[in-house]
């Protein structure tokens, strides 16, 4: 299995990175885990949030590697519980699906061309999280996920 995860923006300070190299680690135990940070556009220096968005959504889309299963983070997507994001990516490798993309967009958001190739979308809820929190509660339900798919003590 390979689990990248494309985010919008650079991790600056060391909590956030300390946290997102912790669970990479742990997650190599179940998969292969690239962590693909895409450079943020500053709209005012980009001609505004469309061309912004657009400009990110290139690098997005760059990279991300072919004939994988994208989800973006959106907070119009579908929720899930720990459970239920086990029991959906337990059936997508079931299913063959061996390389997963997940998508975290910009403080803009994601160009139409993102939303458009990814295959669903996942949502933490209605909340808005600072998208380096973000990616660090996604690496989290991931492991958490794949400790749930093994029957291992972690989640309770």
């Amino acid at each position: 299995m390979k689990i990248t995860v494309v985010a919008v923006g650079k991790l600056k300070e060391r909590f956030w990175t300390d946290a997102c190299a912790e669970y990479a680690k742990r997650l190599q135990a179940f998969a292969t885990v690239k962590l693909v940070e895409v450079p943020d556009r500053d709209p005012a220096k980009f001609g505004g949030e469309d061309s912004a968005r657009a400009l990110e959504g290139k690098g997005v889309l760059a990279a991300i590697p072919e004939r994988s299963h994208v989800i973006l983070l959106d907070i119009g997507g579908t929720e899930r519980s720990s459970e239920e994001i086990a029991e959906r990516l337990d059936g997508l490798m079931t299913r063959g699906t061996s390389n997963i993309t997940f998508v975290i967009g910009g403080s803009c958001g994601v160009s139409q061309d993102v939303r458009a190739r990814a295959d669903e979308r996942l949502s933490f809820g209605r909340i808005t999280l600072p998208h380096n929190l973000a990616r660090v509660v996604l690496l989290e339900q991931v492991y958490r996920a794949f400790k749930i798919m093994r029957g291992e003590p972690y989640h309770k």
